[in-house]
């Protein structure tokens, strides 16, 4: 907020999309979010495009988004690039590396109340396999064209706090 971003979880509009009641959607969301699969990207940038559309709509001065938990693989870059060039552009990726036991320690532990239907072992594996095979390899292409600004997400809530407010301090 503090710096005028308005952040979309593209997770976060998946799972409201798969409890709206009447939505097409709904049930084809939550069979790939059970898989620990990634969603067709032509859902998930329905979704953003939607979101940012209606934040601009209501506010015109907010139109700087931080996108959170998107581009997952090379279909939703093609999609993103597809739907939004030259109407958006990436300015950095925020990038937070973390061990994955770590994650997954964390991710267990935020299941005993999130209720999600993700927050269990054997989906967390399926989902860091799929961040390896498919998310890495996006990670990596932007950070040969110098657009990512990684945070040790291993350490505590405070100390990455305090990285990412070094990143947007620098980046605006």
């Amino acid at each position: 907020q503090k710096y005028g971003y308005t952040h979309l979880s593209a997770g976060d509009l998946l799972r409201d999309e798969r409890k709206r009641p009447g939505s097409q959607y709904g049930e084809l969301i939550e069979n790939y979010i059970k898989e620990g699969e990634i969603v067709p990207v032509e859902i998930t940038i329905s979704l953003l495009k939607r979101a940012m559309d209606q934040t601009m709509a209501a506010n015109s001065q907010k139109n700087k988004f931080l996108i959170d938990g998107f581009p997952r693989n090379e279909d939703n870059l093609q999609g993103w690039n597809k739907t939004m060039d030259g109407k958006a552009d990436v300015s950095f990726v925020l990038f937070f590396d973390c061990d994955n036991e770590i994650c997954i320690g964390r991710c267990l532990e935020r299941g005993k109340s999130s209720g999600r239907s993700d927050d269990n072992r054997e989906s967390l594996e399926k989902r860091i396999n799929t961040y390896l095979q498919s998310t890495k390899p996006i990670i990596d292409l932007y950070e040969r064209m110098g657009k990512v600004r990684k945070v040790d997400a291993s350490k505590s809530v405070d100390e990455v706090f305090e990285k990412v407010v070094q990143i947007f301090n620098k980046e605006g």
